[in-house]
């Protein structure tokens, strides 16, 4: 069987995933969310809230069998506060970062822990961003805590390398998804974040992108050898 840990299960990127991964009938869904808006036999649901370390803390991982698979989608995120540095709320910075990236760093340490030694391929994909490539405005949060995702990554990888660990990670950046956060983005004040214009441009002129597209193109990048060489990735990447 293949075992599928997606955080942020119950709505955009990660709910979209986790229909599409049910499908399957060898695949398996555990979610990690606060609320559950998946039906199936084969998902099994944990309330949680990924801001708050003392519930991620206590998450354990549950003994698997006849692992043929077995991945952790770190999908979970949140943009935080849309404001300059020094206008931002402290409570909403301790919130992204914990959501962000001490979450999933957490998560991804006890699942090394939990699965390293078992048989079958096993693949770490962290939910990344342009953003935490390229500075914006009115993001700091946002953008530094994906930019340590991304480094993150890096140095995992680079560890795997050194055990001669079969694990693969990944740090993706999904393109712009039609969520609700791109909703939170269009509300900002534009003497907060200079380039809102564009984002609402984006969804006049319809480029933003719906989850269940962007689901399939991640899917991609934990099914295709070739996609699984470069820890920093994009959707971008995929040439059909």
């Amino acid at each position: 069987m293949n075992y599928y840990f997606i955080t942020g299960s119950s709505k955009g990127l990660g709910k979209s995933l986790s229909d599409l991964l049910l499908k399957d009938s060898t695949n398996i869904v555990y979610g990690l969310a606060r609320t559950c808006s998946v039906k199936h036999e084969r998902y099994h649901h944990t309330t949680i809230d990924l801001s708050n370390l003392d519930e991620v803390l206590n998450y354990d991982f549950p003994e698997l069998e006849k692992t043929d698979k077995i991945v952790l989608v770190n999908n979970a995120g949140v943009v935080g506060d849309v404001k300059r540095v020094g206008n931002i709320d402290n409570q909403k910075i301790i919130d992204c970062y914990s959501l962000n990236l001490i979450a999933p760093a957490i998560l991804t340490n006890n699942f090394i822990a939990k699965y390293g030694s078992l048989d079958g391929e096993k693949i770490v994909l962290n939910i990344s961003s342009g953003a935490g490539r390229n500075p914006i405005d009115g993001w700091n949060v946002y953008c530094s805590t994906k930019a340590g995702m991304d480094m993150f990554s890096q140095v995992l990888k680079e560890e795997l390398k050194i055990d001669g660990s079969n694990i693969k990670v990944l740090s993706l950046a999904p393109g712009i998804i039609d969520t609700d956060m791109q909703v939170k983005i269009r509300g900002a004040a534009k003497e907060e974040f200079s380039n809102i214009d564009r984002f609402i441009d984006y969804k006049k002129e319809g480029d933003l992108v719906a989850p269940d597209i962007t689901a399939k193109q991640v899917l991609r990048f934990m099914t295709e050898e070739g996609l699984l060489t470069n820890v920093l990735c994009s959707v971008r990447d995929l040439t059909n």
